[in-house]
């Protein structure tokens, strides 16, 4: 026989959730740039993991690991919905005023700058 244990959800602390402006300002620009393949934005898909802001430069880190089967059609697909992505980023950010955008995967590799 299994016990379970219950535990107690805690109260989301509303202190910890305060971000910067100029960070606030970045992730709603980045929830204007949507997925190709399921038309959500990137923010709420969870594909934004984290934002540098320094001055009027800016390093978006996206979370773009691959959960698709191994097969090589996926991966181009997968790859097209990827540069779609990251230029999306650029272009809004780049639109929104900042001088220098990059973009990182994961694992801290540059995907792509502008």
């Amino acid at each position: 026989m299994f016990t379970f244990k219950i535990f107690r959800r805690r109260k989301p602390n509303k202190q910890s959730k305060k971000l910067p402006e100029d960070v606030k300002k970045v992730v709603d620009i980045l929830k204007k740039v949507e997925d190709p393949e399921t038309g959500i934005n990137i923010v709420h898909e969870g594909l934004l993991y984290g934002v540098t802001v320094r001055n009027e430069s800016v390093d978006v880190f996206l979370l773009m690991a691959s959960s698709t089967p191994h097969c090589h059609f996926c991966r181009m697909i997968a790859l097209q919905v990827q540069r779609k992505i990251v230029a999306g980023c650029i272009t809004a950010l780049k639109d929104a005023g900042f001088k220098k955008v990059k973009v990182y995967n994961e694992l801290g590799l540059l995907l792509a700058e502008g």
